[in-house]
């Protein structure tokens, strides 16, 4: 479970999927990035719930894509500072992101993205891509596995939401 307690402009953060258990002082940069990065979370459908009958794990594989061009959007419109502590030993929007993208969102990605486009292309178009979906050896496990890191990204986010000073906007 993730903590993040303000006091003054430091929250101490744990997400220990990532490794990370730090202070981060937070500043307008680093405050409105992650609020940019929350919204996204918030919305997307990496963070729903992927029950058995529901969705496409193409569309949730897709979404989680999608969450790298978004933070490096962000990483680049704040610029260095948001990647930069003040104290070594504290962390930084950066931090958080890369760790997010690399240690809990690319291993996903690198394994599932290719063994999903093979059953895909197997479809020979007399099923609907989610009857075809739902006939695939590995569908449970995926959606298992994606149900996994919708829990991290919905630590991470709230973690995000807090440091932004906003409600919580996912249950």
């Amino acid at each position: 479970m993730p903590i993040a307690k303000l006091s003054e402009t430091k929250f101490n953060v744990n997400l220990g999927f990532i490794g990370i258990e730090a202070t981060w002082e937070i500043d307008d940069n680093q405050k409105y990035a992650a609020w940019e990065m929350y919204v996204e979370l918030a919305t997307r459908i990496a963070t729903a719930e992927l029950e058995e009958e529901e969705g496409l794990l193409r569309e949730s594989l897709t979404s989680l894509y999608q969450l790298f061009a978004i933070t490096r959007n962000i990483l680049k419109k704040y610029g260095p500072s948001i990647a930069t502590a003040n104290n070594p030993n504290d962390i930084t929007f950066g931090h958080l992101a890369v760790g997010i993208l690399n240690k809990v969102i690319r291993p996903v990605l690198s394994k599932w993205h290719p063994l999903l486009l093979d059953w895909e292309q197997k479809n020979n178009k007399d099923k609907t891509n989610r009857e075809h979906e739902l006939e695939w050896e590995h569908s449970k496990e995926l959606r298992e596995i994606l149900n996994e890191v919708r829990a991290k990204l919905i630590d991470y986010a709230n973690v995000l939401g807090e440091v932004s000073g906003v409600a919580d906007l996912i249950e």
